[in-house]
């Protein structure tokens, strides 16, 4: 094994970010509290302002893991461009991909980590958090984890549906809803993973996507490549704060299911409009 081997990273976490300081901090927080610790974190940002670029120079000094800031020009809402490019300068083996709104559990990137397995990538879930609650949530209550207690958030007034098992599932209740949840086991932008080699097999994200289903589409084509997925909805846990989506139009959303269906008619695994051109 030479040195680089030794000292990279055993994952590569991808966090997509624009403009939101704010969240992007919190999901910082929230990495700096994982159990499983021998990662790197790739800031995908989609040509944020300087405030970005302050906070992660802050968080760099303050967190235990290496930040690698990956930054383009703002040129409209264009996240499969720079998610290519922050393949790229994963480190690792194996990437996880997520968004700057989603704080991760203590043992979100542990879970991703024990499950990977070659031939699969895992499709994981989220927990949408009201406005109220995003803004309320402290450095402490990630580190203590309330935002993850389900009492704690009743508390703050989330009501009680069955999306809460998704915080209050383990073990074996957890594996379960895993394996019965209706569910497709599709690639999610805000929680996924696999390995950087199938990634790159495909070609990357279809750079012609803007919102909307981009990363169904990058799913579809790894499994028109062969691969499989496992569904860790249930256990690969983080709580998604809300945000406006200014940038979902009918039109981006129309091309983008015209894109996907030529995807799934074709069987195409490559996409001429990734990484490599």
């Amino acid at each position: 094994m030479n040195k680089d081997e030794k000292d990279n990273p055993k994952i590569s976490i991808i966090v997509s970010t624009y403009n939101s300081e704010e969240w992007l901090k919190k999901v910082l927080w929230g990495f700096n509290c994982q159990i499983f610790k021998n990662f790197e974190v790739v800031i995908a940002d989609d040509g944020s302002g300087p405030k970005t670029r302050e906070l992660l120079n802050t968080m760099s000094k303050e967190v235990f893991y290496k930040i690698i800031h990956v930054w383009q020009e703002d040129e409209g809402f264009q996240k499969s461009r720079i998610l290519n490019k922050s393949v790229e300068a994963c480190n690792a083996d194996y990437i996880i991909m997520t968004d700057g709104d989603c704080i991760p559990r203590e043992d979100f990137v542990e879970v991703h980590y024990i499950n990977k397995e070659k031939g699969y990538f895992i499709s994981g879930g989220y927990y949408m958090l009201p406005m109220n609650i995003s803004k309320m949530i402290t450095l402490e209550d990630i580190q203590k984890q309330n935002c993850f207690n389900i009492q704690w958030l009743k508390e703050k007034g989330v009501p009680k549906t069955f999306k809460n098992n998704k915080l209050t599932a383990n073990g074996i209740i957890s594996k379960l809803l895993n394996t019965f949840t209706p569910t497709n086991a599709s690639w999610n932008g805000h929680n996924s993973s696999g390995w950087k080699k199938d990634i790159l097999n495909v070609n990357g994200f279809d750079e012609r996507m803007q919102y909307g289903g981009q990363d169904r589409e990058l799913g579809e084509r790894m499994f028109n490549f062969g691969l499989k997925s496992k569904q860790l909805r249930y256990s690969a846990v983080c709580v998604h704060l809300d945000h406006k989506r200014g940038y979902k139009t009918p039109e981006s959303i129309a091309k983008n299911l015209a894109i996907r269906k030529e995807t799934r008619n074709k069987k195409l695994v490559w996409s001429h409009y990734g990484i490599t051109k």
